[in-house]
């Protein structure tokens, strides 16, 4: 296969790469659409291409976060730990609408659904907190890589998970000393982390955590965060 078309993916990440993502400028106004292949190839990221993204971060009522490891046929960063579901909305009325950030929580909500199977009657929309937002690049291999606007989003709600096999490898829920834990074994090279399960953590997470039963205080609807 070509370079831009990677042979380790499944026919279902394969036909995702044609999905047409949010392309925005620096301040997250809407330029137009690309397919999620060109919005993830290094070449056109040097170039400048930004795309909207989100990343949830689930908790159970024992106050502990879901985390994932993301399956080896993904395109960006297989096999590695990352927060408990992140995607892109798509460029389409419903998922770009920019009221209370309702797109993106629709779009969560679709993924939600679809990667960790969580079933529809358990999650809605209202469940769904936008608690700000980090604009973040990372390369995944001389290739691949991200360049994103990212809403972080926090959920707070016992669900049921039944994992796509070809989104997730394998989840777990961890205390904040675990996932400190988890990140150090990242430092060493033991684990592999995705670098925005590192920046949610130490930026956001650990400042957060001690008051989740008070979190939006901590909202932040018009700032972006560089990093």
């Amino acid at each position: 296969m070509s370079e831009d078309h990677p042979d380790w993916l499944s026919e279902h990440q394969l036909q995702r790469l044609n999905e047409m993502l949010i392309v925005v400028d620096e301040d997250d106004k809407v330029l137009g659409e690309d397919t999620k292949r060109n919005c993830h190839l290094n070449e056109n990221i040097e170039k400048g291409l930004l795309h909207r993204a989100f990343s949830v971060v689930l908790f159970n009522t024992e106050k502990k976060v879901l985390i994932q490891t993301r399956s080896d046929v993904k395109l960006t960063f297989p096999g590695h730990f990352s927060d408990s579901c992140s995607s892109h909305p798509l460029y389409n009325p419903a998922e770009l609408e920019e009221k209370d950030a309702l797109g993106v929580k629709r779009a969560a909500l679709r993924r939600l659904q679809a990667e960790l199977g969580i079933p529809q009657e358990q999650l809605s929309t209202d469940d769904i907190v936008f608690m700000t937002r980090y604009h973040y690049k990372a390369k995944s291999d001389q290739i691949w890589g991200e360049h994103e606007i990212c809403y972080l989003l926090l959920v707070k709600k016992n669900v049921t998970i039944h994992p796509d096999p070809s989104e997730v490898d394998s989840c777990c829920y961890l205390a904040q000393e675990e996932l400190e834990e988890l990140l150090e074994k990242g430092d060493r090279g033991e684990v592999k982390v995705t670098p925005w399960l590192r920046i949610i953590a130490e930026r956001f997470l650990y400042k957060w955590w001690p008051h989740l039963d008070e979190v939006t205080q901590f909202v932040e609807l018009h700032k972006i965060h560089r990093i």
